[in-house]
């Protein structure tokens, strides 16, 4: 499991973080006036100062609505209200244990699991999406990614194998990226993200591993496909209201989910081939829908789509995210490894 990385509470994080993007965008409006010109109408309606649709603010996708549909659901797309209300109520409190039980609690075997941390570090959310949907995937029909063998043969045999490389964990782990779409994608724990957007371009705090991802708005065309990087090269543009962007020019050292949140996608690699459309689409004052599209033709057996609500929450607080500063975990499981080694060998 990887280790929680301890969030050291902002100090003046968010104003630095603005700070840099005025930095990065010198030649256009400081953020600050562009909250101030913005400050009118809020409505799926509301437009920017300068008239595009404003998509601005803090947003969450905490959520227990899981990535593919479980099989047995079949072909239903959405849960209904009933369902929900019930799935969406608190569950009964479990008793303390009795003193005479608790005394039996024992530490695990050598080389047992040790467990993690337990829900009270966490915060995964813990209702459904608000569109009743019974997946994040709503396409294909039966909700579920079809995975070539080959690619979810090598998935498998990274995960069985942690112990024996670092290259075999994920690159969240290895806090380098989550990449996209990973990085728009619910997990264990901070999942917020900040909106910022100016004429020319719009910008994504997001809240894990405190990236921030920058979209262009007046580029024409892709990067020569001679350059690749993690978080590949987007092109955007305005249909309406919705923003749609175009992703490509990935390197193949990513992966398309990262956390257990991802289920089977956990892991699956990524390829020089990927290919992303996403729209994100304000619906109302509180709620932007955003949907990708997702290409692989070494990996995937035909596209996929997620779709799924973004919430607004103006209150929220992003932490810093220090993930080096107290990422033990990868040595550790490594060198619990070479100490497994160690044991068959001396036969013990």
């Amino acid at each position: 499991m990887k280790t929680l990385m301890i969030k050291v509470p902002e100090i003046g994080m968010q104003r630095a973080a603005n700070a840099l993007l005025i930095t990065l965008f010198s030649a256009l409006l400081p953020i600050t006036s562009l909250y101030a010109q913005g400050a009118g109408d809020k409505s799926y309606a509301g437009t920017t100062a300068w008239g595009d649709p404003d998509l601005q603010g803090l947003w969450t996708n905490a959520t227990m609505t899981p990535m593919e549909r479980p099989v047995e659901l079949g072909t239903k797309a959405f849960f209904t209200e009933e369902e929900v209300q019930a799935m969406n109520a608190p569950a009964p409190a479990e008793p303390e244990p009795a003193a005479d039980k608790a005394a039996e609690i024992k530490a695990p075997e050598a080389g047992g699991n040790v467990g993690g941390f337990n829900a009270v570090w966490l915060d995964m959310g813990g209702a459904l999406l608000s569109t009743r949907q019974t997946s994040l995937i709503v396409d294909p029909s039966n909700g579920r990614v079809q995975i070539k063998e080959v690619a979810m043969q090598a998935r498998n045999n990274r995960m069985a194998h942690l112990e024996d490389d670092y290259l075999n964990h994920t690159v969240w782990d290895r806090c380098i990226t989550r990449g996209v779409p990973g990085a728009m994608l619910p997990a264990a724990y901070n999942n917020a993200y900040r909106i910022i957007q100016t004429p020319d371009h719009i910008a994504i705090l997001h809240e894990m591993i405190h990236e921030v991802r920058i979209i262009p708005l007046k580029k024409s065309a892709h990067n020569s496909d001679r350059i690749k990087s993690w978080m590949g090269d987007s092109v955007a543009h305005w249909e309406g209201n919705t923003l749609v962007v175009e992703t490509k020019n990935f390197n193949d050292r990513g992966m398309i989910a990262n956390s257990g949140a991802g289920g089977r996608l956990k892991g699956v690699a990524v390829t020089e081939d990927l290919h992303l459309v996403e729209r994100f689409t304000r619906t109302a004052e509180d709620t932007i829908i955003w949907e990708v599209r997702i290409t692989d033709p070494t990996i995937y057996a035909q596209p996929f789509t997620i779709s799924m609500p973004l919430t607004s929450d103006p209150d929220y607080t992003i932490y810093e995210y220090a993930c080096h500063e107290g990422n033990h975990a990868i040595s550790n499981i490594l060198s619990a490894g070479r100490e497994r080694e160690a044991r068959e060998a001396a036969g013990l």
